[in-house]
This record gives structure tokens, C-alpha cells and sequence, in this order.
């Protein structure tokens, strides 16, 4: 029987954390669209296009921004309310992925990103996953570590600098913003780079922490 952290007995999956998290996946799609509206929109060539794409564009940054920010939030809740639940360790985790691949894989779409990183980062979760499978038949349980943390915390920080950037490189005034999306889009090759050696790095160091399981007879 699971208690939240004032004794009572948790009934129904769907706490707050849970509804959050829930809300985040369901928001993933609305935002890939927004992404694909914006591009598609810049085909035009007349200015009503050119705000048009900005518009989605900003609104699709703004989306992406709000669910990132929301990574933290349901995990933090669950915890502080002492709601930790299966389906919650389960979903929290899909949600996560989902958010990082939709703009991962937009972005690499538009030639943003290098098929590379994109290929790591999906390599190193395949990777993960399977050895926590693994782990679990064997009855452990490898949490995220800091480092695990920090790579999530550092790719998403990329993709809302790239979004950003698409944004700003589809408004095309006032003057000077031009300069500023070049600025923020260096910014965001910046940390991508940073979150493929963290990408590395964590994965690692979860197989080197787990090697008594993998290499288990």
C-alpha cells in the first residue's frame, strides 16, 4: 500500500505530479506542429509569411520553454508530497525523451543539428534503458545521477536557445535582431556540444557504476 507523506493511502494515479507529467506529453505534439507551421510558413515570400512564421515560431519556443521548465516540477511535487508512484517513474522518464527527441528530431530535419549528436544522445538512452532492464531482472534499481541530471538540464537548455534563435532569424524586425539570433544560436551549438560529451561522459559512467551486473555470469 503506498502512503503520500501525510499517511494517507494513495488511491488513484493520478496525482498532481502524475496530471503534470501527463499534460506535458500531451503538450508535445502541439508543439511539433506549432514547429513545422513555422517553417512552413517561411516558405512564403511576402512579409504577412515572414510574421506569420515568427508568430509560431515565438509560440512554439514559448511552449517548449514552459514543458522544460516543467521537467523538474512533477518530480520535486511527487516527492514533497509523498506521492512517488509506479506509474509516475514509469511515464516521467517517456515524457522526458519525448520532449528532447520532438526537437531534436525537427531540428535536425532543417539541418540545425548534426545526425551525429542526434545519434548519440538516441544511442546512450537505448543503451541506458536496456541496462536498467537489466538491472531490474536482478533486482537493483540505478537511479539518475547528477551527471544524468545535469546532461538532461544542458540539452534542453540547447534546444530552447535554437528554438529561440529560429524565432528571432524569422522576425525580421527591428533592426539589430538579426545579430542577436547569431548570438543565441552560437550559444546554442555551444551547449549542444557540452550536452553530447555530457551525453558520453554520464552514459559511462552508468555502465562503469553497473559493470558487477552487465558482466554478471
Amino acid at each position: 500500500m503506498a502512503v503520500n507523506a501525510k499517511g494517507k493511502e494513495i488511491t488513484s494515479i493520478w496525482t498532481p505530479a502524475n496530471v503534470i507529467t501527463c499534460v506535458r506529453i500531451v503538450f508535445i505534439p502541439l508543439f511539433m506542429i506549432a514547429s513545422e507551421a513555422s517553417f512552413s510558413a517561411m516558405q512564403g515570400s511576402n512579409g504577412s509569411a515572414s510574421t506569420a512564421a515568427a508568430t509560431w515560431a515565438f509560440f512554439a519556443f514559448a511552449l517548449y520553454l514552459i514543458l522544460s521548465a516543467t521537467d523538474k516540477v512533477d518530480g520535486d511535487l511527487a516527492r514533497k508530497r509523498g506521492e512517488v508512484t509506479d506509474f509516475g517513474k514509469f511515464l516521467d522518464p517517456i515524457a522526458d525523451k519525448l520532449l528532447v527527441f520532438s526537437a531534436l528530431l525537427i531540428l535536425l530535419e532543417h539541418g540545425f543539428v548534426n545526425v551525429w549528436f542526434v545519434f548519440i544522445i538516441l544511442l546512450r538512452e537505448f543503451l541506458v534503458s536496456a541496462l536498467r532492464m537489466v538491472a531490474s531482472a536482478n533486482g537493483e534499481v540505478i537511479a539518475a545521477d547528477k551527471l544524468g541530471k545535469w546532461k538532461t538540464a544542458v540539452t534542453m537548455v540547447s534546444l530552447c536557445a535554437y528554438l529561440l534563435a529560429i524565432a528571432l532569424t524569422f522576425w525580421t524586425s527591428p533592426a539589430g535582431v538579426s545579430q542577436v539570433a547569431l548570438i543565441v544560436q552560437i550559444v546554442a551549438r555551444a551547449t549542444m556540444v557540452a550536452a553530447v560529451v555530457l551525453t558520453v561522459v554520464s552514459g559511462a559512467q552508468y555502465f562503469w557504476n553497473a559493470r558487477h551486473v552487465i558482466f554478471r555470469v
